[in-house]
């Protein structure tokens, strides 16, 4: 990553976010026209691999991401050129770098399905972000907010978060920094990308089903994340494709893509913490059936996962953006925006942008804070 800076230092940053507990530092690499700086209604996109330790594909495919972008700009290439001055793309190979460390001591015929898997204090880091999605659920019975919502006092009280999980309240600090608009985070053992909801609803008595499976448990923006998990899967080699998709689960059968409760639940996982802590919509994406490959078929791996990082990338630019302002011309702050059909809002910058993932289509637009009078725009996407 030093070398990818050095090489392109003007479209590239490293930054550190954190440690992890055995203090290895938690790495990013940022691309940009304008390194470190945040340009007016420019969407901001995250990647993270090895959020499992042992899982390493996703974290060899994003270094090699991150060397194709570089090697692209100096090339010439308009189609890299155009995504870098026009999206903020930042990139951490591994967010569970004391994992990895143990799974790559492991000799190759003992290399599993476990070793490395969890930190360094023994925790699965995608099973111990805040469980807001409970808390939501409670929320929607009792007519209370789906967005946005706080991590509860409890989650510091009971985890000692700073000290139990630096990795996690690294990555909160990092999302509360940057207004990102989209991620995904990388795993490996399937072959699949998996979007919102990862927890089922525990009664289907009160509830008007989007889905014939009772276990689908759709948000609100379920046809925008079934569009970010199609881009990725439809575009990379195998995954969509039901004879190539060769993983157990052949998700190649559905188009490569599931929703997370409709496969199997995960309580405290980072997907769900984005999109109902902030205005990120994240994807977990599978990009492989070997959670250790040899190297020898990296190259394979890039060939089918390039097409898909540069066209899941682009959908930052879905939907609409703009500024909040008032009658002066100063952008307001915290401002929603909502949009008629859809039950979850996004809300402003400290600078008044927004950016509202949006499908295809014609919407009825509101700009709403308490000290202002509403306006509401008709859009067409």
């Amino acid at each position: 990553l030093r070398k990818i800076v050095h090489a392109c230092p003007d479209i590239a940053r490293f930054y550190v976010i954190g440690k992890s507990v055995e203090k290895r530092p938690l790495w990013v690499i940022e691309f940009s026209n304008n390194p470190g700086i945040h340009d007016d209604l420019e969407p901001e996109v995250k990647w993270i691999g090895a959020i499992h330790g042992n899982e390493v594909l996703g974290r060899e495919m994003l270094i090699a991401l991150a060397h194709f972008l570089c090697r692209e700009w100096r090339a010439g290439n308009r189609r890299i050129q155009t995504l870098i001055k026009t999206t903020r793309i930042h990139i951490m190979p591994t967010m569970n770098p004391d994992g990895y460390h143990k799974a790559a001591q492991q000799p190759k015929h003992r290399r599993d399905w476990l070793t490395g898997r969890y930190s360094k204090r023994g925790f699965d880091l995608n099973r111990n972000f805040p469980d807001l999605t409970a808390i939501m659920y409670e929320n929607e019975k009792n007519g209370g907010p789906n967005n946005h919502l706080k991590i509860p006092w409890s989650y510091y009280r009971d985890n000692s978060k700073q000290e139990r999980f630096p990795e996690i309240h690294s990555t909160i600090t990092w999302i509360e920094k940057y207004p990102f608009v989209l991620s995904a985070q990388l795993h490996g053992g399937e072959l699949v990308a998996n979007y919102p909801y990862d927890i089922r609803r525990t009664s289907t008595s009160n509830w008007l089903w989007l889905s014939n499976n009772p276990d689908y448990a759709a948000s609100p923006d379920d046809d925008m994340f079934r569009e970010l998990a199609s881009a990725y899967a439809e575009n990379h080699g195998t995954m969509a494709d039901p004879v190539l998709n060769d993983c157990d689960g052949n998700f190649g059968q559905v188009g490569g893509i599931t929703n997370g409760a409709d496969w199997y639940i995960v309580r405290g996982g980072m997907q769900d913490f984005n999109y109902l802590y902030t205005n990120c919509f994240e994807v977990l994406i599978e990009i492989g059936c070997q959670k250790f490959p040899p190297e020898r078929l990296l190259p394979g791996e890039w060939v089918n996962n390039k097409e898909a990082f540069l066209a899941y990338t682009k959908q930052a630019h879905s939907g609409i953006k703009g500024f909040v302002k008032n009658v002066d011309g100063v952008g307001i702050e915290n401002a929603e925006i909502r949009v008629e059909g859809i039950d979850h809002h996004i809300t402003t910058t400290e600078r008044g942008e927004y950016w509202r993932m949006l499908v295809p289509g014609a919407y009825y637009v509101t700009a709403f804070h308490p000290d202002f009078r509403q306006q509401t725009l008709f859009v067409e996407v």
